[in-house]
């Protein structure tokens, strides 16, 4: 197994650092992250992430072509469902359907988020896609966490910003809470996706668990495909991402 992961990363002295710091872990000790793959639904070919290996998080954007038939598949499979939320954006790019934006009251925040979860009543929370600017505006998101209290349903903030209240906003309604640590894949060449799953290795030795964000792009499920068999020799668990929140959390059954 350390071989495999000598031949992907060809980082040698970075790996003998890592596997410096996994030495000093106690054997109780197993580190964790989720990798969630978000931007699920508008293509048929998303189909072939859910064949990657491990316990996977899929996020599934509303009302698209292919989004219910692939969540309920994933469902099938013991994977966490989420909804991937579109949320208005710095630069305005165009939402799709099931969008939050800044111009809409509680009540239409409350309608969309309902029927977004009626399509797919099994999911178990949100992250946002896109909401640069949503994520940064405080009643926008409180009628969001509100929401989601009433619901039993946890928050992922995707981190789209840096100056995102989102999380800050959840946890003050007592809705349970975590953010995106790394972007696997905002460039889809090999080297940028394993110099990105190094830093997640490093951030989970380093605080006990991380979380990472993908998409399913066919680079990203090559690569992860290989990378994630190799996290066993650094003493790295992959769990789904309601592992990494209260024990409350659990996953639906439709």
């Amino acid at each position: 197994m350390l071989n495999n992961f000598l031949k992907y990363f060809n980082t040698p002295i970075l790996l003998i650092i890592i596997g410096l710091l996994c030495s000093y872990q106690t054997n109780a000790q197993i580190n964790r992250i989720a990798i969630v793959i978000d931007d699920m639904g508008y293509r048929y070919t998303d189909k072939h992430a859910l064949t990657l290996p491990g316990a996977i998080t899929y996020s599934f954007l509303p009302h698209t072509t292919y989004s219910k038939s692939l969540a309920i598949q994933a469902n099938k499979a013991n994977h966490d469902v989420l909804l991937h939320i579109p949320m208005e954006s710095e630069n305005k790019k165009t939402l799709g359907p099931g969008a939050l934006t800044s111009a809409m009251s509680e009540q239409e925040f409350n309608q969309s988020l309902a029927q977004s979860f009626a399509e797919i009543p099994f999911a178990i929370g949100i992250n946002n896609h896109m909401g640069s600017y949503l994520t940064q505006l405080e009643r926008p998101m409180a009628w969001t966490m509100k929401f989601l209290k009433n619901n039993n349903l946890f928050f992922l903030d995707s981190r789209t910003s840096p100056h995102s209240k989102a999380k800050k906003i959840a946890l003050h309604y007592g809705v349970a809470a975590q953010k995106r640590h790394v972007f696997l894949d905002n460039e889809l060449t090999e080297k940028y996706i394993k110099a990105q799953f190094r830093q997640l290795i490093r951030l989970a030795i380093e605080h006990q668990s991380a979380i990472a964000i993908a998409h399913p792009h066919p680079e990203t499920i090559a690569m992860l495909s290989k990378l994630i068999p190799t996290l066993t020799a650094y003493n790295i668990e992959l769990v789904p991402l309601s592992h990494l929140y209260p024990a409350a959390v659990s996953r639906k059954r439709p």
